[in-house]
């Protein structure tokens, strides 16, 4: 595929959807590009029904079973939506991929990083295994707890926002653990809002040039 692959991904509260949409709009903008912006585990319409399963609290189910229901979202809309655009030489962003599943389901959920990984890659291709960028925000987790509160109450307990403190700590250091071992760039959410995204925006355009999708 000719298309670049970039994600996004962090713990909830740490801006990477606003980040992935600012992206978006600048590299439509500048490289006149077609783009796909995809916020996992939503996407098309059947992956937008999984999403309502998968947020709401109030259903009681265990980690496979989550790991599951991702899937199932992910590979519908890649199939469906992504792959198109990458075969036309567009770019898809994403707020989050697999890489959420082995932080919640493989370390604060238990299942183990490979198993997640080795479950996910029978459904989806070795581009979606293996993006051009993966790009882990970092936030300390009081401001990133009272970001989220200030979001308002939920008709539902989000099935992972509302976990205890022990669960997020596990989701911190497994994405920290995570982006070590395989030397993914880490940026501090905790900056303003444009200079997080002009350090985003530089390492993206890294890979555009690279893929020859953006001239230097």
């Amino acid at each position: 595929m000719t298309g670049a692959y970039i994600v996004g991904e962090g713990n909830d509260g740490t801006g990477k959807s606003t980040q992935i949409d600012l992206l978006a709009s600048y590299i439509k903008e500048q490289y006149d590009l077609e783009v796909l912006v995809l916020h996992e585990p939503d996407g098309c319409p059947i992956s937008s029904e999984i999403r309502k399963i998968i947020k709401n609290g109030s259903l009681e189910r265990d980690a496979t079973t989550n790991l599951l229901l991702f899937t199932a979202s992910r590979h519908e809309t890649w199939f469906r939506d992504a792959i198109p655009v990458l075969e036309r030489g567009g770019v898809v962003l994403s707020a989050r991929n697999e890489l959420s599943s082995e932080v919640y389901q493989g370390v604060a959920e238990g299942l183990g990083v490979e198993f997640v990984r080795n479950v996910t890659k029978m459904f989806m291709d070795e581009h979606y295994m293996n993006p051009e960028l993966t790009v882990v925000f970092t936030l300390d987790d009081e401001v990133r707890r009272a970001r989220i509160a200030a979001r308002g109450e939920l008709t539902n307990p989000d099935t992972f926002e509302s976990r205890d403190g022990k669960f997020q700590a596990d989701l911190n250091r497994g994405y920290k653990d995570i982006a070590a071992e395989r030397n993914l760039p880490t940026i501090d959410a905790s900056r303003p809002i444009d200079d997080i995204q002009q350090e985003f925006r530089e390492l993206t355009t890294k890979v555009l040039i690279e893929k020859g999708l953006a001239k230097a």
